[in-house]
């Protein structure tokens, strides 16, 4: 998930409504981007149907600069899962209250560098983020399907709104564990089932696009491209 390609955008003249999904593949295959929540939601739901699963979007705080979007599946024997690219998830996860593989404990393999525990009582559902500090944060989702047409309203504010540029992916290293790398605002960090760990600034010859390239995949112009409008609009 990140917010650069829409800075990319606006800085190229294409802001407005949201890409189309074909958009986005095609912008991935050319320069490794992906987008934000919105963008990952519509795109994962379009390889859910794809597929024959059947998907509807959620939300939180729809319309609003606080907004985050997240996807429903549901699977062969009716039972839903709670999918949240955009929060850089490994797998969707159970929140069908009653079924026998249902649990409320701390699960590891859902999400790099914490715990899950989600907490669902159908109509909604409270995730517990929990990290190897033992400190928590929480989300809540209310998993009754979003209404279409907000919901690309609300992706349509998101597309135009640029607060400040985070780029946050899963970064596979040398041991074959898979970390969340986030990016935000001239800062880096790791985060880890070992803690959470501050890159150091880019030294000698380096640049954060150069990094966050590397890191990301995207392709290094695009970056520098929109770090550049963020710095511009004193973001």
């Amino acid at each position: 998930m990140e917010t650069l390609t829409k800075a990319w955008l606006h800085a190229t003249g294409e802001a407005g409504a949201p890409r189309s999904v074909e958009r986005m593949r095609e912008h991935r295959r050319q320069y490794g981007t992906s987008g934000n929540c919105f963008d990952l939601a519509f795109w994962l739901m379009d390889e859910f149907r794809n597929a024959g699963i059947d998907c509807y979007p959620v939300g939180k705080k729809l319309g609003t600069s606080g907004a985050h979007a997240a996807v429903v599946a549901i699977g062969s024997d009716g039972r839903r899962y709670f999918c949240d690219l955009g929060d850089q998830w490994l797998q969707p996860i159970l929140i069908e209250p009653g079924s026998d593989d249902y649990t409320e404990e701390p699960l590891a393999g859902f999400f790099p560098g914490a715990r899950i525990a989600v907490s669902s009582d159908g109509k909604r559902a409270q995730i517990r983020y929990i990290r190897h500090n033992g400190k928590e944060s929480r989300a809540e989702f209310d998993l009754e399907p979003a209404d279409e047409t907000e919901f690309q309203d609300a992706a349509a504010y998101a597309q135009n709104l640029l607060k400040k540029p985070l780029v946050e992916c899963r970064v596979r290293m040398c041991t074959g564990q898979i970390v969340h790398w986030e990016y935000e605002s001239g800062h880096s960090q790791i985060s880890s089932d070992r803690g959470l760990f501050s890159e150091s600034e880019p030294l000698a010859d380096e640049t954060w696009a150069q990094r966050i390239s590397r890191r990301s995949g995207i392709d290094e112009a695009v970056v520098q491209t929109a770090l550049e409008l963020y710095e511009t609009r004193g973001l």
